[in-house]
């Protein structure tokens, strides 16, 4: 399942026209990745999930993804789902100014993009430590999450 078309119609509706960014937060690298992206985003293009939420669970089991070991990180960008290294590429693409050179490990073989980005997601918690409770973000960053009245 590669866009948001192919989601159920629940996910479609919640998710239609917007650019998503869903991510572990209780993870410390995750949370700044997004705290990096809330910095740069000026023009509020993204909206954001946990995976912990019921908005990161129905995405989850919608992927197949496991949805107790978040290690696939998410980005959907018009449409269309991104995972690992490629969800990383595209956001840097999508938030523009300097951040698409980072995109330039897009050459890179699928093998070798797995290989690196799951060395660091399984060891995530391990390199860069986990936060007991996820974090609460303020009322205005609050208004950009996907949270509020999805049922799964």
């Amino acid at each position: 399942m590669n866009t948001v078309s192919e989601l159920p119609d629940e996910l479609q509706e919640l998710l239609q026209g917007r650019d998503v960014i869903v991510f572990d937060a209780v993870c410390v690298l995750c949370s700044r990745f997004f705290k990096f992206v809330l910095k740069q985003d000026k023009q509020e293009r993204f909206s954001f999930a946990t995976a912990q939420s019921d908005v990161g669970a129905a995405l989850y089991a919608a992927l197949g993804l496991p949805s107790d070991e978040f290690d696939t990180n998410l980005v959907i960008i018009n449409g269309v789902i991104y995972q690992r290294l490629d969800a990383f590429i595209h956001a840097m693409i999508r938030l523009g100014g300097i951040w698409p050179l980072l995109a330039a490990a897009r050459i890179l073989p699928r093998p070798i993009k797995d290989f690196l980005y799951y060395r660091i997601a399984r060891n995530r918690y391990r390199l860069f430590g986990k936060f007991e409770t996820c974090m609460i973000p303020d009322t205005n960053v609050r208004a950009r999450f996907l949270t509020n009245g999805f049922m799964t």
